[in-house]
């Protein structure tokens, strides 16, 4: 599963959650998505509110380092990603790898 399948999946979740609405989620494993996102959620909120991470709300098609009433560092500032499938898969591999300087340490794997 790429890591853009698995934020799709847990953005279908939350979408469920806070909009009490039917959403597929892309392999319909809703407790496969919450196990994914509770690697996130110490950190990141799908729910519009920033914690000591931005919010997810509609980070693919985004520029790195936008969302507004975060402070981000400024290497992720000065980076110019478009967040896609490959740049959120390259990133979340290896955030500090990937962008030197960022402010998130922890790596994702898609597994």
């Amino acid at each position: 599963m790429t890591m853009l399948n698995a934020l799709r999946l847990i953005l279908s979740i939350a979408t469920l959650c806070i909009a009490s609405q039917a959403a597929a989620a892309d392999s319909g494993d809703t407790v496969r998505g919450h196990q994914l996102f509770s690697r996130c959620s110490g950190c990141h909120s799908v729910e519009g509110e920033n914690k000591s991470g931005p919010f997810l709300n509609g980070v693919v098609g985004r520029e790195a380092a936008t969302v507004e009433g975060y402070r981000y560092s400024p290497a992720l500032s000065n980076a110019g990603i478009i967040w896609t499938e490959e740049a959120l898969d390259h990133y979340l591999a290896g955030p500090t790898k990937a962008v030197r300087g960022t402010r998130m340490s922890v790596s994702v794997s898609s597994e």
